[in-house]
């Protein structure tokens, strides 16, 4: 079984996207299934299933999502070899801009809507700058010029990334991204021992793990201060 990892932040388009590669592997007839990573809510496995695509869904809820992905990948490749899955394309939402949930020996793609900000491909980190493939999405919206600054951005932060135009209502350029996914030489039975990309944060403050009172006696663990001036308040 294959195992591709997409990644993005929120609203950037990753279901569409993913929704068009597998119609293209479909066409192919390679079996694919997707599991949805998720904070708090989402209803996207609706549309997975409309499409006759086998899903689950997790909800990290308290915890990162890509931390909840770390904790689960292993029993998520599990099921995708019960379902006799040709290929498995988990989806993770980026909340977290120190994050990344790819894995090394495995296709991670990044998701990034050219809505976002010209200055969006410096703020997402690791999500963005370890990705094997950068798609961007919502280009119909933005001129061509546009598109290419945007691209360019992108370019800088991760040169050494395929970066592609994707158009997730139309299905332009799916096909394109769907020929470099799937290896037919992968066999992926389990990811037990293999490891992250990136490194997540090394330590956990008093707020993870729920602390609610504001205050410097309340502080413990990982954290941070800002650098002030002499006399500055």
């Amino acid at each position: 079984m294959n195992l591709i990892i997409f990644s993005g932040p929120p609203s950037s388009g990753k279901t569409s996207v993913i929704l068009k590669v597998i119609e293209s592997f479909q066409r192919r007839k390679i079996n694919v299934g997707a599991v949805k990573f998720d904070c708090l809510y989402t209803d996207d496995d609706k549309l997975y299933e409309k499409a006759g695509i086998p899903i689950k869904k997790g909800l990290s809820g308290a915890l990162c999502p890509d931390h909840f992905f770390a904790s689960n990948i292993e029993d998520v490749v599990k099921w995708g070899n019960k379902k006799k899955l040709d290929l498995l394309i988990t989806e993770s939402a980026g909340l977290c801009n120190r994050c990344s949930p790819y894995l090394v020996g495995v296709k991670g793609v990044c998701v990034i809507d050219n809505l976002s900000g010209i200055n969006t491909p410096k703020k997402i980190g690791p999500m963005l700058k370890s990705a094997d493939l950068v798609a961007i999405t919502k280009g119909d919206i933005v001129s061509q010029a546009e598109r290419e600054v945007f691209a360019s951005r992108v370019s800088a932060v991760n040169p050494k990334a395929v970066v592609m135009h994707i158009n997730g209502l139309s299905g332009q350029g799916a096909y394109e991204l769907s020929t470099m996914l799937y290896d037919e030489k992968q066999h992926l039975h389990s990811v037990q021992g293999m490891k992250l990309r990136f490194p997540m944060p090394s330590a956990m403050c008093s707020y993870c793990l729920g602390e609610t009172r504001i205050g410097q006696n309340y502080q413990m663990g990982n954290t941070k201060k800002m650098i002030w001036e002499d006399g500055e308040k």
